[in-house]
């Protein structure tokens, strides 16, 4: 099939509220006009304020979504999201890579839900850095790059995991200069962005709608700074959509 939009593809959790998870994804990825696709990993009992359970979907279960949306859509670009662990997430990785090689997969790295309920508490860098040589590019936050890497620093550990991919690391939970974040190149350099918004209402699934934005708009061809830029100034945008937890995605 040849659609006028993208295809696009996001494995991710169900989430209630709309806020987070796949039901974010698949309304950023339709204002940035590519068509969204979703395939759920977990389904999660919230709203935007409350994390109460999360029940998982099995690896192979998640193949089986992806497997049968193959059949009938080409997609190049897939956002994956919260993941039950990372043995999880290297046999879907290992799977799509198997029938597409040149598949390009953004890792949000969803370690923790803005409601405080803790996904995971240990992670396995050895497992972490090979899952990362398959990924295009990961979007974590300073308190999950903190987990994600050895060193004490969010910014040692973004550098690096850039050796094994491209990282964005969001700059929202800073202690200085709060929302400027900063793109580590696989190949060495690294591009810094400033808020655009100063007056920004948090929002329950910003990490989700960032991430879903700069796949979005790789999607269309934009190369990776440029995606990250354009990404960022979205999210603010739906920051600012209004004062509750959720945000408005037609802007």
């Amino acid at each position: 099939m040849s659609p006028v939009r993208k295809y696009v593809l996001s494995i991710a959790g169900f989430d209630p509220s709309g806020g987070a998870g796949v039901l974010a994804d698949i309304k950023t990825f339709e204002s940035s006009k590519v068509y969204g696709l979703g395939v759920i990993s977990a389904n999660t009992f919230q709203n935007d304020e409350e994390f109460k359970s999360v029940d998982w979907i099995a690896a192979d279960k998640i193949i089986e979504q992806i497997d049968i949306l193959k059949k009938r859509f080409e997609f190049e670009y897939i956002k994956i999201g919260l993941i039950e662990n990372l043995d999880a997430l290297d046999i879907i990785i290992s799977h799509l890579k198997s029938k597409s090689p040149n598949l390009k997969i953004i890792w949000d790295s969803i370690l923790k839900a803005s409601a405080g309920f803790e996904f995971h508490k240990e992670v396995n860098k050895t497992l972490l850095e090979k899952i990362c040589k398959e990924l295009y590019l990961i979007t974590p936050n300073i308190l999950e790059a903190m987990q994600l890497g050895k060193h004490a620093e969010a910014m040692e550990n973004a550098k690096h995991l850039s050796q094994f991919c491209n990282v964005f690391l969001k700059g929202g939970h800073a202690e200085k200069k709060v929302g400027y974040d900063t793109l580590y190149l696989k190949e060495g350099k690294q591009f810094s962005f400033r808020p655009k918004i100063k007056d920004v209402f948090p929002k329950h699934g910003s990490g989700c709608v960032l991430s879903s934005a700069i796949t979005a708009n790789l999607a269309k061809g934009e190369n990776l700074h440029r995606a990250c830029l354009k990404a960022k100034q979205y999210t603010e945008k739906v920051l600012n959509s209004n004062k509750t937890l959720l945000g408005f995605h037609k802007l």
